[in-house]
């Protein structure tokens, strides 16, 4: 687990943010030079709070730490708030597309589980969805899978705006809406 300090610009106090990092894919890749060839690795890394943040990130470089390092400075730098409902789910049914990669996210009730497989339940398990159902449809590219997720995940409106898109008065919008999401 990785830790990192945030100051606080008002007060002058740090707060400790626990990000937890998880190896996605960590390639070797050689490139075929004039003079022979050059050695390089490439990583995918997930970072999130299991609190609804979660980022991506890709680093490539000539050591293999160096990479990981360059590939979590990237998540962190590109994290997704995602709004939770109560039973630690999303909210409605989301479908993202990167490349040739689909993937479908459904929620699901208290105590199914995170029911995905490969770098989607990474994503999802890192961003701290509990109960949720997920499908990848097309490539099984662990990257394009991934980028896909986070896309999917961006979708997700945050609770202001749902109830201007969906022309619902303010009363019945916090009586049946408002009632699934955390900290309303």
């Amino acid at each position: 687990m990785n830790e990192s300090l945030a100051q606080n610009k008002k007060d002058g106090k740090k707060k400790v943010t626990s990000f937890k990092n998880k190896v996605v894919q960590m390639r070797r890749v050689s490139k075929t030079v004039k003079g022979g060839k050059n050695l390089t690795f490439s990583a995918v890394i997930i970072v999130g709070d299991s609190k609804g943040k979660v980022g991506l990130g890709l680093g490539r470089a000539n050591d293999a730490n160096l990479a990981i390092e360059r590939a979590t400075f990237a998540a962190k730098k590109n994290l997704l708030q995602v709004p939770l409902t109560k039973n630690d789910s999303i909210p409605y049914v989301v479908q993202g597309k990167f490349g040739a990669c689909n993937v479908l996210i459904k929620p699901a009730k208290a105590g199914t589980g995170v029911i995905a497989g490969g770098p989607v339940r990474t994503v999802l398990e890192l961003a701290g969805i509990k109960n949720v159902l997920a499908k990848q449809l097309g490539s099984n590219n662990i990257i394009n899978n991934s980028q896909a997720t986070i896309i999917a995940l961006q979708q997700l409106q945050p609770i202001q705006y749902l109830c201007t898109d969906r022309s619902i008065s303010q009363k019945i919008f916090r009586n049946r809406i408002l009632n699934i999401f955390k900290n309303t």
